[in-house]
């Protein structure tokens, strides 16, 4: 039903309008007596063979929602009703700002994909700590966070430290995004050693805490092999929980949308199918490479169960999707964890 008529009167319109107008109808839908019960017995498979435990935390299923979707804590009390094992909010920024200018999120139809520069558009700290004070518990939460655009490069620690302190009463764990391609960063935030600064400021942070929450770091999936080793090296050297592999690409490699399209549609990151092979390269080289000695959670082009699968096969713990909820509906949270059971 979803992919033969919802889905096609959804891509009649802006993909950043329809993508609000959805949030209303869930909630909306959702006040309905009775409805989010419907939704949980379509969507959830509850088997204690589909939970992982992870960083200290227990995950119901592998399947996550990956930030980008719920980026100021708005729906995710109600997405949990779809079968989600957890959902990351974010990326959140001290300040509240608008991002880039519109239009600004494109859809790559014949490539399954979408192109988005949206720039870290969100409410702020503030709007996001009132939205998870009203969490009904049903789901892990991960907090996406990042710095303000225009936060000068010798602030960009203390734009991550003031989220971190203002939402580690929420979450359950944090992922530093220090790899979107649609804000002005500069170098800095991939400099190695930069990012020894960063993790051990949060770590500090962290370990003030009565409760320690787990660290996660969001990298590119356009890293080279040298980078990846320096990656490997900071996980080993700072003892952070985990990777999360991987970002949106700026490679446009291999695209079906044709040059003038790619022209008229201008900068941004690529998700969904396109970057599918690339970021499960990234998942494998890790892990390889490592030695399996850290948790990874992959992301990037999940649109079906072996695509879940070819990444869990690659070193990924844990799978989260985003366009590819948008391309295939809901039920595909249903079917990964299906398959997952059937391959264990």
């Amino acid at each position: 039903m979803y992919k033969l008529i919802i889905r096609p009167f959804f891509f009649l319109f802006d993909p950043e309008k329809i993508h609000y107008f959805t949030f209303s109808l869930i909630k909306l839908l959702c006040k309905i007596p009775l409805v989010s019960n419907v939704f949980r017995s379509f969507y959830q498979i509850n088997n204690k063979k589909l939970e992982r435990t992870l960083f200290g935390l227990t995950f119901k299923n592998p399947v996550g929602l990956a930030a980008g979707f719920d980026k100021n804590g708005v729906l995710y009390n109600e997405l949990a009703n779809f079968g989600f094992g957890f959902i990351e909010i974010g990326t959140v920024t001290p300040k509240g700002q608008v991002g880039n200018p519109k239009k600004r999120l494109f859809r790559l139809k014949d490539d399954e994909g979408i192109i988005n520069r949206m720039g870290f558009n969100n409410e702020g700290l503030e709007a996001a700590i009132q939205k998870l004070k009203k969490n009904k518990g049903h789901v892990i939460i991960g907090g996406n966070i990042g710095k303000n655009t225009q936060t000068l490069p010798e602030n960009y620690t203390e734009d991550y430290k003031e989220c971190f302190k203002g939402l580690h009463p929420y979450v359950d764990y944090f992922v530093l995004n220090v790899s979107c391609p649609n804000v002005e960063s500069d170098a800095k935030l991939n400099d190695k050693d930069y990012l020894l600064e960063l993790i051990s400021e949060c770590q500090k942070l962290n370990n003030q805490q009565e409760k320690q929450k787990p660290i996660l770091l969001k990298i590119a999936p356009d890293l080279n092999n040298e980078q990846l080793d320096e990656i490997i090296d900071l996980v080993a050297e700072t003892n952070i929980d985990g990777v999360i592999a991987s970002n949106t690409s700026i490679t446009r490699d291999n695209l079906k949308a044709s040059k003038e399209r790619l022209q008229e549609i201008g900068n941004g990151g690529v998700s969904g199918q396109p970057i599918k092979n690339q970021s499960t390269k990234v998942i494998k080289y890790l892990a390889d490479n490592s030695n399996k000695s850290f948790p990874i959670i992959g992301v990037g082009g999940i649109h079906s169960e072996k695509d879940a699968l070819d990444k869990i096969s690659a070193g990924a713990d844990l799978v989260q999707i985003y366009t590819g909820f948008i391309y295939e509906g809901p039920s595909l949270v249903k079917r990964i964890n299906k398959a997952i059971l059937k391959n264990l």
